[in-house]
């Protein structure tokens, strides 16, 4: 794994940041190796590596074809060795290396842009061609691995985190409707970001980036649900099996260390479970919170069961409010998921062991794990309603107060499924944002409308799916994935998005998905062979994390004084966000928004506004945001 900078267009302007040294902004995500170099006239490239596959080879940038083609790549290609083959035998390409990194290059050159269909793999990368004068980037099927981009000046600039290119930490260039819509999902949504002119290339797409002309990005990949009935669900679980099967088996390429990431649930045991047949000594490494429930002793038990070690991350609360603005930073961008800091500490654990660690994010997304997928079943008695009696039902649940039974039940019921669901996550109403917000409020329907108009023709649970699959997964889940790991040079890795696995999961339908209270049903029925009985029938947990607790006693003094200090009063309104914490206290759950409020607010002390030597100190564990 590792992190890249890129600059294309006329010589450095007087004032402009020098690349070398915004790369090193980028030395968590690849400490082993350093290399700044011209690929071309214009054209500048940094890389830091953290060397994975082909250690003592593989360098970066990395050239080929006397110069005209040159790479940087972060990420892992899996098939890169079928791949090798295949450009051998059909092509007649020569290789001087042992790594995936030569087989990109070598694959772009001879099938030009569409080598990226043929990459099973998680990555961006950005090939400088001398002869078009062009970059051409690309980012993988699902998002694992970011890529920012923004024109600075009269030069471009590409990189792994935004935080390394110009721009990112000069005064006060949020926004706002990229905030509007954080608060609402607890991410900002993709291509944006809460810089203005700072863009990410989405998921699934590449582009050509000229030195003067804007980038024209094209979707190369859109993973579609098509569910199919089946009068054969043993041979559909056979399916699911050998499909994870393989991808672990191919995930498992490394010349370094391999272990995992093992929680309560499902997802990592299943994971666990296959890579020990290809490494019977995997370590596992567990988050462990005080006060959090048994995620620790059911993961030992577990581990204990499948044979394999597990090491314990004890997490105390004094070392999340001291470790809270270095894990903001690390973020680019403010994710109000509180599930991250769990994964901050327990990648840095695993970093101490391995240099490469397996995780199940993306399982939920595609198998149907969350619980809110249930939805549509459980509102039937009223959706199925003819619209007239829809309507009455509707005016009637507005009439009634707030908190009598039956209200929520209503409200949903009689809502349309675009306007009931944003994901899985909606933090503030509309309501809240008007009071929360001092500009203009957004309309959510603006990051929604598109995803919801390509799955018009599916069930309702599995437009659900298909929405969290282009936002949530995209903006959370693989955000926090990747930085929490990265943060500590660790290589995370997802064996569940895989163009492998995906092919079968897409096909199941949404009675194997879901069905009573039970998701996942066919992955659980996959596996269930394979992990522990008690293990397959266990409801999904995600982490533990005790914010709610910590926000009510230990963190609220602490939480009180970050907002009351802020300085982002001109964007939001602090004191609303003081009273909902006081609220919290009192034993109103407000936690979410609180928490939400809090994450932006140390971002922005440190991203937001701030010059980029703040980002700097931080990074090297000098900042305090609170004396």
């Amino acid at each position: 794994m590792c992190g890249f900078v890129v600059r294309i267009g006329a010589g450095p302007r007087p004032g402009e940041p020098e690349l070398a040294d915004l790369l090193e902004l980028l030395d968590h995500r690849g400490p082993d190796e350093t290399a700044v170099d011209p690929a071309g006239p214009g054209v500048r490239m940094g890389f830091k590596r953290l060397s994975i596959i082909d250690v003592a080879g593989s360098h970066q940038p990395m050239r080929i074809e006397d110069g005209r083609l040159a790479i940087v790549f972060n990420g892992e290609i899996y098939n890169y060795l079928e791949l090798r083959d295949e450009l051998v035998r059909e092509c007649g390409a020569a290789f001087d290396t042992r790594g995936d990194t030569e087989v990109v290059l070598a694959g772009y050159r001879h099938w030009g842009p569409d080598v990226v269909h043929r990459l099973r793999g998680m990555f961006a990368f950005v090939v400088h061609d001398r002869d078009a004068d062009l970059l051409f980037a690309a980012r993988d099927p699902f998002g694992v691995k970011p890529l920012y981009w923004t024109r600075h000046g009269s030069a471009l600039w590409l990189a792994s985190e935004k935080k390394a290119l110009p721009g990112a930490g000069e005064a006060d260039p949020i926004d706002t409707d990229a905030l509007g819509h954080y608060v609402t999902f607890q991410y900002p949504p993709e291509p944006a970001t809460l810089h203005r002119g700072i863009h990410r290339l989405e998921a699934g797409h590449y582009a050509l980036f000229g030195p003067g002309a804007d980038p024209r990005p094209q979707r190369y990949f859109q993973p579609m649900f098509r569910p199919r009935r089946t009068d054969d669900a043993e041979r559909l679980y056979g399916e699911i099996t050998e499909a994870l099967r393989e991808s672990v088996r191919l995930h498992m390429r490394s010349d370094v260390p391999v272990g995992a990431l093992l929680s309560s649930g499902i997802d990592s045991t299943a994971l666990v479970a296959l890579a020990r047949e290809t490494n019977p000594g995997i370590l596992t490494f567990t988050a462990q919170f005080e006060g959090a429930g048994d995620e620790l002793g059911v993961a030992a038990a577990t581990a204990a069961e499948l044979g394999v070690a597990n090491i314990a991350a004890p997490v105390s609360v004094d070392e999340v409010m001291a470790e809270l603005p270095r894990i903001v930073w690390h973020l680019d961008d403010p994710v109000a998921d509180p599930a991250l800091v769990p994964l901050y500490f327990v990648a840095k654990k695993a970093a101490e062991h391995v240099t490469v660690a397996l995780g199940g994010e993306g399982a939920d997304e595609l198998f149907g794990g969350y619980a809110i997928y249930r939805e549509p079943r459980s509102l039937r008695s009223v959706t199925a309603l003819p619209e007239p009696a829809r309507h009455l039902l509707r005016r009637a649940s507005r009439a009634l107060p707030d908190g009598v039974k039956g209200k929520s039940f209503l409200e949903r019921g009689t809502a349309e499924l675009e306007e009931r669901f944003v994901g899985n996550a909606k933090i503030f109403t509309d309501e809240a944002k008007e009071a929360l917000l001092r500009g203009p409020v957004p309309d959510h329907r603006e990051v929604t409308a598109r995803v919801w108009r390509e799955s018009a023709h599916l069930d309702p649970a599995t437009r659900m799916q298909y929405l969290d699959l282009h936002t949530w997964m995209r903006g959370d889940i693989l955000v926090k994935a990747d930085r929490m790991s990265m943060a500590h040079s660790l290589e995370l890795r997802v064996p569940f998005l895989d163009r492998g696995v995906w092919e079968t999961a897409s096909r199941i339908p949404v009675e194997h998905r879901l069905a009573g209270t039970q998701t996942k049903v066919a992955l659980r029925r996959a596996v269930e062979k394979l992990v522990p009985p008690a293990i397959v029938e266990r409801p999904k947990m995600g982490f533990p994390t005790p914010y709610r607790q910590w926000l009510a006693g230990p963190m609220f003094e602490w939480t009180d004084e970050l907002l009351a200090g802020a300085a982002c009063g001109h964007l939001i309104d602090l004191e609303y966000a003081r009273r909902l914490l006081r609220e919290h206290r009192e034993g109103a759950d407000r936690a979410r928004k609180v928490w939400t409020v809090m994450v932006f607010c140390l971002w922005y002390a440190q991203l937001g506004g701030g010059a980029s030597t703040a980002a700097a100190d931080a990074a090297r564990g000098r900042n305090s945001l609170l004396k």
